[in-house]
């Protein structure tokens, strides 16, 4: 898994399909190249001080960690916005709920191809 670190691509997968969690918002998007998969992470100055933000970014990195690599597509892009309930929300809560995100995800790009084919 690689990082992202560009802005455009931050844009670009934000204008995708979204799954709201407690302590994250997840956020992805199919690319068009042959590339592995790209994580971001963001977590804006609403969400406290730059430790408790750091703190914050570091267990949604471990999360992503802890996930089963084959539970992300491939060739996709995904950003995971955190929120303030990271801090506090049980640990592997937040791992299943990874997990329901990525689930609903494939649901919403799945609903579209479905419409336009009937």
């Amino acid at each position: 898994m690689n990082r992202l670190r560009q802005r455009a691509d931050f844009l670009a997968v934000a204008k995708g399909a979204r799954a709201s969690g407690v302590a994250f918002v997840l956020q992805g998007r199919a690319r068009d190249d042959l590339g592995p998969v790209r994580i971001g992470f963001t977590v804006s100055k609403q969400n406290g001080t730059a430790t408790e933000r750091n703190r914050i970014r570091r267990r949604l990195r471990e999360m992503v960690r802890r996930v089963d690599v084959m539970a992300l597509r491939p060739h996709h892009d995904y950003v995971v916005v955190g929120r303030r309930a990271a801090l506090t929300r049980d640990f592997a809560a937040m791992v299943d709920d990874l997990h329901a995100a990525l689930k609903r995800l494939d649901r919403q790009r799945a609903r579209p191809a479905a419409t336009r084919t009937e």
